[in-house]
């Protein structure tokens, strides 16, 4: 398959631009400033501007599917997630791209009660404005045409572990749990080749 992966840069873009490779996919590694980026092999890197219809289009066209690990620190995080899910509707369905994955945070899915983690008694609230910008960014996809996907770890990420090869799909988010950005990279590429969840928020964790 061809697929385009913006923000490819990051830790997570890192580990699925990795993952398409390692399955013999041809990518296209989207990032703001390609000079920055000469270490990310397996991939044609291009740059471009995941809040841009027009740059998403140019980006995208010619692939297959695409891939969202992108997140904007320079600006509001609600300014960045629904420009960006505005960007990609409009830009992934101009170029013919159907299928899109993105990569969520766990925080802006159902804990345990029912209710999103973030508004779970004791759950840190430190960096609430980004799981709100997660919240309106992911509002935005529910109002989109293509088949989209929403895939988040179910607690965080396990910063240091490496690929065990394994994931879960989680009942409920849980603080608690941890998936390698390797594993995680997993998940995101089997909705890619094998979709299995559609216009729907899904939590990964290890197996």
């Amino acid at each position: 398959m061809n697929i385009v992966i913006f923000g490819a840069g990051g830790r997570a873009g890192r580990q699925a631009v990795a993952e398409a490779h390692r399955r013999g996919h041809r990518v296209t590694a989207v990032v703001r400033d390609p000079a920055r980026h000469g270490d990310l092999t397996g991939a044609n890197v291009v740059a471009g501007d995941v809040t841009n219809a027009v740059s998403v289009e140019q980006a995208a066209a010619g692939h297959d599917a695409a891939i969202s690990a992108a997140a904007g620190l320079s600006v509001p995080p609600h300014d960045f997630f629904t420009a960006s899910s505005r960007a990609l509707a409009t830009g992934l369905a101009k170029a013919g791209v159907r299928r899109l994955v993105v990569v969520g945070l766990a925080s802006v899915l159902p804990g345990a009660s029912g209710v999103p983690l973030m508004d779970e008694p004791g759950y840190p609230n430190e960096y609430r404005s980004f799981y709100l910008g997660h919240a309106a960014g992911l509002d935005e996809l529910r109002t989109c045409d293509l088949d989209w996907a929403y895939v988040a770890p179910a607690g965080d990420f396990d910063h240091d572990g490496g690929r065990v090869g394994r994931y879960r799909v989680a009942e409920h988010g849980d603080p608690a749990d941890r998936i390698t950005y390797a594993d995680f990279a997993i998940a995101l590429l089997d909705e890619i080749e094998d979709p299995r969840h559609h216009s729907a928020a899904v939590s990964i964790r290890e197996a």
